[in-house]
């Protein structure tokens, strides 16, 4: 699993590189989650056609890399603040064994406030790869 921000797609190269590295030598599935909110977004103006550009996104992905890469969205009340617990959510239902996820460039808010990658990786199920 792969969580993506279609806002930042730019930021995402490292981490979708390492995913689609590990998906085609050990011939594993990978799957391109999104998080979008109900209201419109830069990104969209609907959660169905967040859904569709995130398709669109891994259908893209899938030709530029030689592999089958999945995609499921899922819509948040407010992303900002129930990021994780959508991602943990999207973890247990997509029963992933790895998330692969890009991180930041720590600073000094991240000694306030944790980060996604990091809350995943403190709480996750399964193993997370967190790439800077």
């Amino acid at each position: 699993m792969v969580p993506v921000d279609l806002t930042h797609i730019e930021s995402l190269d490292k981490a979708l590189n390492t995913a689609a590295d590990l998906a085609k030598h050990y011939d594993i599935p990978m799957c391109l989650v999104g998080v979008t909110a109900a209201a419109a977004s830069p990104v969209a103006h609907t959660p169905a056609e967040y859904a569709s550009r995130l398709a669109a996104f891994g259908t893209d992905q899938s030709k530029q890399r030689g592999i089958e890469i999945e995609t499921k969205a899922y819509t948040s009340h407010d992303p900002a603040i129930d990021l994780d617990k959508t991602l943990m959510g999207a973890i247990e239902e997509l029963d992933a064994d790895l998330v692969v996820m890009a991180s930041h460039i720590p600073g000094v808010p991240d000694h306030i406030f944790a980060s996604n990658a990091g809350y995943l990786a403190a709480h996750a199920g399964c193993s997370v790869f967190v790439i800077r």
